[in-house]
């Protein structure tokens, strides 16, 4: 089946000629001719291959490792079960074995179910108010900005709104270069200091006379038929409160990290919220692109930008709150595939873990608010998607100590059992991804899978227990210079 997304080259190829060539070279887009040249070719960096290659070596040595030291997995298992909390544990971790395998089966069928809204006619798409808040993001946000109003989206029924959040950098600036190209079809406005995001788009809120209201961070491009995709949920489905768009890496090209970013989100955005889709309950509209109805925002908003966690303003996870509060009153929440948005990610590990931080910690918060509301009646159709969703995430954040001392006490007893076993679960768990993305887009990059789900697992695992124990913490950790 044809990809109804695209990675970066194929949104260059297909960029508006309406963004003239000094842009084009002069930002993240490419030319043509260029951008046809690498998506042929698919270069790939002596260090990446050489990652590549030192990540399937180190998993043959597992799978080897296991084939040798069968008895004494089978000696740590009987003494393991021998053991005053060997056995509870075995049976808890079985349980939880089974019930994720099922949730992930059921997935899998809803994935297989999901199509994506095509787009309705001109005349039946809503009014649409973009809101694109800023901070230091020097010229992306020009490119921002042109691509949205470059999109195809008639012209008298979209908002363009731009907010400077104080930035230390030439931000303001690029958004009056905008300003200067678009005229009227851009509104921009430089809040007196730096006050967050949320305050930010909340200013684009109450400034918006759309029906529906559309955040885009300032350092993404959306393809020239995003908007309108991202859209058309709300006029076919009144009960939609929410749209997330599918989200793909805009600098994959420049980094080993952002290659392996690009596998896992499009495992996390194609079907993992392919799957909540079909089940009207998408858990977290990502702040790189989402659509909300008007009346949604508003029923919530004064509670949104109030909101506190433990004594504190809120200043992270806005994007997760705004979600949470539009399920909570009774609205589907819907996820587009066919509404692309290429966003920048990070490029070094400083930069990432503090970016998985703060989302770990916001999803620690919005876990604990949903379970105020999930299990009553709170909205007419069926509440059996959002529970379920709901204790999968409840579970793995339940877990993460207990199998951090597990993995520790493993580590501490026997450490090669450990390295070679889970090395065989990583290649085990992430052949599903790679294939996933082999039949989605190209197999040579698909295996950045198997590279990602190493990194992760040895270099990023104390992120979910560090979250868990500062989930109080404020700050946003990645808007600096």
């Amino acid at each position: 089946m044809e990809s109804e997304t695209i990675i970066s080259e194929q949104f260059y190829a297909n960029s508006s000629s309406a963004i003239s060539e000094k842009t084009l070279n002069g930002s993240f887009f490419r030319t043509n001719e260029k951008s046809q040249k690498i998506h042929v070719e698919r270069p790939t960096s002596p260090f990446g291959l050489t990652i590549l290659i030192a990540t399937f070596l180190l998993l043959i040595a597992g799978v080897y490792m296991v084939f040798l030291l069968q008895d004494d997995f089978e000696q740590f298992h009987f003494e393991r079960i021998a053991s005053t909390w060997g056995l509870p544990f075995l049976v808890i971790t079985t349980l939880l074995f089974f019930y994720q395998t099922g949730v992930f089966l059921y997935s899998s069928y809803l994935y297989l179910r999901y199509k994506a809204i095509p787009s309705v006619s001109d005349e039946l798409l809503p009014t649409c108010t973009i809101i694109v808040p800023a901070y230091n993001e020097g010229k992306l946000v020009w490119d921002t900005l042109l691509s949205l109003a470059e999109s195809d989206y008639p012209a008298e029924k979209l908002q363009l709104l731009a907010i400077d959040d104080g930035s230390k950098d030439d931000t303001w600036y690029w958004m009056q270069e905008a300003k200067a190209k678009l005229g009227d079809r851009v509104t921009i406005f430089q809040q007196p200091k730096n006050q967050g995001k949320r305050q930010a788009l909340y200013r684009g809120f109450k400034l918006g006379t759309g029906e529906i209201f559309v955040t885009v961070d300032s350092d993404s491009i959306v393809k020239k038929d995003t908007l309108r995709n991202l859209v058309s949920p709300f006029v076919i489905n009144k009960k939609c409160g929410a749209v997330a768009g599918n989200v793909q890496v805009l600098n994959n090209k420049k980094a080993i990290l952002p290659k392996m970013l690009n596998v896992s989100f499009v495992m996390s955005f194609e079907f993992q919220r392919s799957a909540e889709s079909q089940l009207g309950s998408v858990l977290c509209t990502p702040g790189a692109l989402a659509a909300y109805r008007r009346d949604a925002v508003f029923n919530c908003l004064p509670e949104w930008i109030n909101q506190t966690f433990m004594g504190q303003p809120s200043d992270i996870g806005e994007d997760r709150a705004l979600t949470n509060m539009i399920l909570k009153q009774g609205f589907e929440v819907k996820f587009q595939r066919n509404a692309v948005v290429l966003t920048n990610v990070p490029e070094e590990y400083k930069g990432l873990y503090k970016m998985f931080i703060r989302w770990a910690r916001s999803n620690v918060r919005e876990n604990l608010m949903m379970a105020k509301f999930v299990f009553k009646d709170f909205r007419k159709d069926s509440k059996f998607g959002p529970r379920m969703l709901f204790l999968n995430q409840f579970f793995k954040i339940a877990m993460t100590y207990p199998f951090l001392l597990f993995m520790f006490y493993f580590i501490a007893i026997h450490p090669i059992l450990f390295l070679s076993s889970t090395l065989v679960a990583i290649l085990m768990f992430s052949t599903f991804s790679m294939v996933f993305y082999a039949k989605r887009y190209t197999l040579s990059e698909s295996f950045w899978a198997y590279s990602y789900s190493v990194f992760y697992t040895f270099s990023l695992f104390w992120i979910a227990p560090y979250a868990i124990a500062t989930a109080n913490k404020k700050g946003w950790l990645t808007r600096g210079l």
